[in-house]
């Protein structure tokens, strides 16, 4: 039987999370990517239930009913919002699992707020170096949705699905305020390293941001707190093009912490 979700509301200061949960167990935070919402993980999130932890999934701020400042941000205040929703969860320290840029947040929150994270999951993360041209423009396009379904399905098959995978399920799901506000992001101060926590490099094989000849770039400056595990025929979406072999790759990991 699927885990049954509930929605909360976490509110610190002047922001508020609008946060998905649903399982029992050890607590999983999935960050999604850039402006992205929570649901890009339904089926995620419902089979790392099914696995035996407590999944929470904070909608960031301009999606769902997350809302606060959205201007002049830095990496530090989308760790905030991470680190808010675990505080509040009460239940020790969590595993944050970032997709692409939400990977960026999820490392920040383990720099920032170390009592509060016990691992993270860095998954289809973009190599460290600036994207080709056409890579940019598609992931610009991607969110567009001024254009036409065409020319968006084409730019999501660029930018973030493998061959053969079906792309259409992200023409929705795109929260305008919240991708421009991540995208005016300023970088933080030590957020690359991840604290000191355990990390896993979760690679998608056929992902453009992340060629193979960047495969260990991660690795190799973080050390062997680094594991990495690469998920065959999915692209820089990952999450909906093979959801099951994600949790597989993502429960055998966290069981070794």
């Amino acid at each position: 039987m699927a885990a049954e979700r509930a929605h909360t509301v976490v509110r610190y200061d002047d922001v508020v999370i609008d946060v998905i949960s649903q399982g029992r167990g050890p607590v999983v935070l999935l960050a999604p990517s850039l402006g992205r919402g929570a649901e890009d993980f339904d089926a995620v999130a419902a089979d790392l239930a099914a696995e035996g932890f407590r999944v929470l999934r904070p909608q960031p701020r301009g999606a769902g009913a997350s809302a606060g400042p959205m201007t002049g941000l830095s990496y530090r205040d989308w760790a905030a919002d991470l680190a808010a929703v675990i505080a509040a969860e009460r239940a020790g320290p969590a595993v944050l699992v970032g997709h692409a840029a939400g990977s960026r947040y999820a490392r920040a929150a383990a720099a920032y707020h170390p009592e509060l994270v016990r691992g993270v999951v860095v998954a289809a993360a973009s190599a460290d170096r600036p994207p080709p041209a056409d890579l940019a423009a598609a992931l610009t396009g991607s969110a567009d949705a001024s254009l036409v379904d065409d020319r968006r399905l084409a730019a999501l098959r660029v930018a973030f699905f493998a061959p053969g995978n079906d792309p259409s399920p992200w023409l929705r799901g795109w929260f305008p305020a919240t991708h421009r506000a991540q995208r005016a992001s300023v970088e933080s101060d030590g957020w690359r390293s991840g604290g000191r926590v355990p990390l896993l490099d979760l690679i998608a094989e056929r992902d453009p941001w992340r060629p193979p000849a960047t495969w260990s770039e991660l690795q190799e400056t973080l050390g062997d707190r680094v594991s990495t595990a690469v998920i065959p025929q999915a692209a820089h979406a990952l999450f909906p093009e093979r959801p099951r072999q994600v949790v597989q790759a993502v429960a055998a990991w966290i069981r070794t912490l």
